[in-house]
C-alpha cells in the first residue's frame, strides 16, 4: 500500500518485484515543459508488474550504446521499479536509487544492466526510474520562460522528475522496507552528471543521504542564455512564427524531438540558471558549496571510447592543442611518456573528459568536511581482452556494480562472461552495497577485501577495481595527481564538446 493506492507486484525468486509504478502524473498536454504534478490517486488494486513507457528516443542507438531495447515509447513515462528482500524486515533496509545514462537523450530504468535483483539480494531496497528526455526533459523557449517569475524559471525537467522520484521514495519507500533515512542515489554517465547536479540543488536537499557517481564528464553545463537561443531555433525549425505561444509549442508532437541532430540536438548536460540548477554544477564543486554528503566516484580506463559517438578526434584535438601551446604539448608528452600521438590524445582526452571529475569531487569534499572515495575502473570481461586494449570502455562498470551479468544477454557467443568475471563484479557490487549501507559522514573507510579509505588530500588513495584490464584490487597512491592538478588549471579553456 503506498501513499497514492495499493499495487500488485510479482515475486523473482525470495525477492518481491514492483514495476511501472507512476511517481508523477502523465506530462502530456498542458503539463509538457512543466515541473512534475502529484499523481491522481486510484481505488482499485493497480499492477505493477510491468515496466512503464520510456521517453521518446532513438531506439537503436540505445540497443548499440544504451543498455539494450528500452520498450514502448511515450510522452508518459514517470514511472519507477522497486526490487527489495522484504516489504517487512526486521530493521528498515539501505535504499538505492539509480539514475540511468545516455547523455540525457536516451535510456531507460527497465533496462537489463539496471536489474536491481543482485543488490536487493544483499539487503537493499532497489530503485530505478525513467525521466523525461531530450528536448521534453531538457528546454528552454522565451513563450515558456514568461509563464515563470524572474529567475524562477524551470527548464531541467528532467533534473525535477529525478526530485519527485526522490520524493516519492520519501514518502513511500517504508511499505517496501525501505529506510528513509538512508537513501543513496548512484548514476553512471548523465546519470552520474544527475547526481551531481542534484548535490547542487536547492530542490534536493535533504532528500538522499549519499551518492555514487560513475563516469560523469566534465563538461560545463548550458548557460541559459544560450539554451532559450536554441529553443527559439528549434520552434523556427518547425516552422513556428516568431511570436509563438506555449500552447503552440505544446502541441508540437512528442515523437518530433528525439531526431532533431548537430545545433538542434540538445548537448549531455543540463541548463544552468534555473530554479532547479541556479549556479553551474562545476562552479558549485569548485567553491566546495555543493550539500554536504558522503559521495564515491571514479572513471573508468578507457573513457575515451565514447568520443567516438560524439564524433570527436582526440587526436585532432591534441594536435589544435600542439600548434596552440608547444610548452603544454611537449610537457604532457613528458608526463604520459606516451609517444603515439594518436594514444597519447586518447589518454588526454579520457583524463580531461572523465579522470579529472572525481579528482574534483573529492577536493570539494575534503573542503566542506565529507568523506569521499575516489575510483579506477579497468576490468576487461576474460573473453574478451583482445577487444579493449585500452581498457574498460565508458558503461563496462555498470553490470559489474550492479552485478547484473547474469542477468544480461550475451552479445557474443564466442565471448560469455566467465566464472571470473562473475566473482568480480560480486566484489566490485559489494563494495557499493556496503557503502549504501554503512557510509555516513563519520565513515573513514569502507571494508571489504582490500579495506578502501576514504580520500584525502595527505593520503590520496584511490581503489583500482581491476588492473591491467584484470582481476585486481589495488589501492594507489597519488594516483594522476600531477597531471590532474594540470588540467584543473587547463579545463575551462580546453573541455569543450
Amino acid at each position: 500500500m503506498t501513499a497514492e493506492g495499493e499495487l500488485r507486484g510479482s515475486m523473482d525468486d525470495d525477492l518481491f518485484v514492483f514495476k511501472g509504478i507512476p511517481y508523477a502524473a502523465p506530462p502530456l498536454g498542458a503539463l509538457r515543459w512543466r515541473p512534475p504534478q502529484p499523481v491522481t490517486p486510484w481505488q482499485q488494486v493497480r499492477d505493477a508488474t510491468q515496466f512503464g513507457a520510456s521517453g521518446w528516443q532513438n531506439r537503436a542507438w540505445c540497443e548499440a550504446v544504451g543498455g539494450g531495447n528500452p520498450g514502448e515509447f511515450s510522452e508518459d513515462c514517470l514511472y519507477l521499479n522497486v526490487w527489495t528482500p522484504d516489504v517487512e524486515p526486521a530493521r528498515p533496509l539501505p535504499v538505492m536509487v539509480w539514475l540511468h545514462g545516455g547523455g540525457f537523450t536516451i535510456g531507460a530504468g527497465g533496462l537489463a544492466p539496471y536489474n536491481g535483483k543482485p543488490l536487493a539480494s544483499r539487503g537493499a531496497v532497489v530503485v530505478t526510474l525513467n525521466y523525461r528526455l531530450g528536448h521534453l526533459g531538457f528546454f528552454s523557449h522565451p513563450a515558456l520562460d514568461a509563464e515563470y517569475p524572474v529567475a524562477g524559471t524551470v527548464n531541467n525537467f528532467g533534473l525535477l522528475d529525478q526530485i519527485a522520484a526522490l520524493q516519492w521514495v520519501q514518502r513511500n519507500i517504508p511499505a517496501f522496507g525501505g529506510d528513509r533515512r538512508n537513501v543513496t542515489l548512484f548514476g553512471e554517465s548523465a546519470g552520474a552528471r544527475s547526481v551531481l547536479s542534484l548535490c547542487c540543488s536547492p530542490l534536493a536537499e535533504g532528500l538522499f543521504h549519499k551518492g555514487i557517481v560513475q563516469s560523469a564528464y566534465s563538461l560545463p553545463d548550458t548557460p541559459l542564455k544560450k539554451a532559450r537561443q536554441q529553443g527559439v531555433a528549434v520552434a523556427r525549425h518547425f516552422g513556428l512564427p516568431p511570436d509563438v505561444t506555449a500552447e503552440q509549442l505544446r502541441a508540437l508532437p512528442a515523437d518530433a524531438f528525439w531526431s532533431l541532430e548537430g545545433t538542434l540536438a540538445i548537448p549531455p548536460v543540463p541548463i544552468a540558471g534555473d530554479a532547479v540548477l541556479p549556479e553551474p554544477m562545476l562552479k558549485t564543486f569548485l567553491a566546495a558549496k555543493q550539500h554536504r554528503l558522503p559521495l564515491m566516484a571514479g572513471s573508468n580506463s578507457d573513457e575515451a571510447s565514447v568520443l567516438d559517438y560524439f564524433g570527436v578526434d582526440a587526436t585532432a584535438v591534441l594536435h589544435q592543442l600542439r600548434d596552440k601551446n608547444r610548452l603544454t604539448y611537449r610537457t604532457l608528452k613528458w608526463m604520459y611518456d606516451i609517444h603515439d600521438d594518436r594514444l597519447l590524445g586518447r589518454a588526454v582526452a579520457r583524463d580531461m573528459a572523465f579522470s579529472l571529475m572525481p579528482w574534483l569531487v573529492m577536493r570539494a569534499q575534503y573542503r566542506v568536511g565529507m568523506p569521499g572515495w575516489r575510483y579506477w575502473f579497468d576490468y576487461v570481461s576474460e573473453h574478451a581482452r583482445d577487444l579493449y586494449p585500452h581498457g574498460a570502455w565508458h558503461g563496462n562498470e555498470v553490470p559489474y556494480v550492479l552485478d547484473t551479468l547474469s542477468q544480461m544477454p550475451d552479445t557474443d557467443e564466442a565471448r560469455p562472461f566467465s566464472e571470473a568475471d562473475r566473482a568480480f563484479a560480486a566484489q566490485v557490487s559489494d563494495y557499493w552495497f556496503r557503502f549504501a549501507r554503512d557510509a555516513t559522514e563519520y565513515t573513514h573507510q569502507l571494508d571489504g577485501e582490500v579495506v578502501w579509505p576514504a580520500w584525502h588530500p595527505g593520503n590520496d588513495v584511490t581503489m583500482s577495481l581491476g588492473g591491467d584490464r584484470q582481476h585486481a584490487l589495488k589501492l594507489k597512491r597519488n594516483f594522476m595527481r600531477a597531471r590532474l592538478r594540470l588540467f584543473r588549471l587547463l579545463m575551462t579553456r580546453m573541455v569543450r564538446l
